[in-house]
């Protein structure tokens, strides 16, 4: 019990490190730390809660199972988001192929917006949010994720961390011409 306690605060790229190495308990702290980012992440990208928490199992065992292709222990986050990603894409692709065919519609090929090439410019365009968040201080990044992903309101997040309404607007603000600024390119 002591060892779990001590990993509590420990890094992600400590817990990360512990992890390769085949400590259970230190991913299962990983696990519990970042679950709750990935079951909304999976989510907007499936639009279903139902199918969000099997995603994120199943990258959670991937995971697992390929951290020694983890290159750097400190990146484990953006690494597990994408496993999600790639989860959910896979998701995606299976329920497309699934879907009834409505006898009046047109189905003679697929929609534009599912080209292949639109889906590798959108997980490119993801990977480059994420790289952007990643370079964020932590109070704006935790702000600006809660606010467009989980889509708290001013006030659930001041409460949520325990800051005054008017600093998780600064927060918001600052975050948002950051991330502006680095998305310029995919503008």
């Amino acid at each position: 019990m002591e060892a779990d306690d001590a990993l509590l605060d420990a890094a992600d790229a400590t817990l990360a490190s512990r992890a390769v190495d085949g400590d259970v308990v230190a991913f299962e702290r990983l696990a519990r730390r970042h679950g709750p980012l990935m079951r909304v992440y999976a989510a907007k990208l499936l639009g279903s809660d139902a199918e969000s928490d099997d995603v994120v199992q199943e990258a959670f065992l991937t995971g697992w199972r390929r951290l020694g292709d983890l290159d750097s222990p400190a990146l484990i986050r953006p690494w597990l988001l994408r496993i999600v990603t790639n989860k959910a894409i896979d998701r995606l692709r299976v329920r497309r192929f699934h879907e009834p065919f409505d006898e009046a519609g047109d189905h003679a090929g697929a929609p534009r917006a599912e080209s292949p090439e639109r889906v590798v410019v959108a997980r490119l365009q993801l990977d480059a949010v994420w790289q952007a968040l990643d370079r964020l201080p932590d109070d704006q990044r935790r702000c600006w994720l809660l606010r467009e992903t989980a889509g708290y309101s001013y006030q659930e997040i001041a409460d949520a961390l325990e800051l005054p309404v008017s600093t998780v607007r600064g927060l918001l603000a600052r975050a948002r011409l950051f991330l502006l600024r680095e998305m310029e390119a995919w503008r």
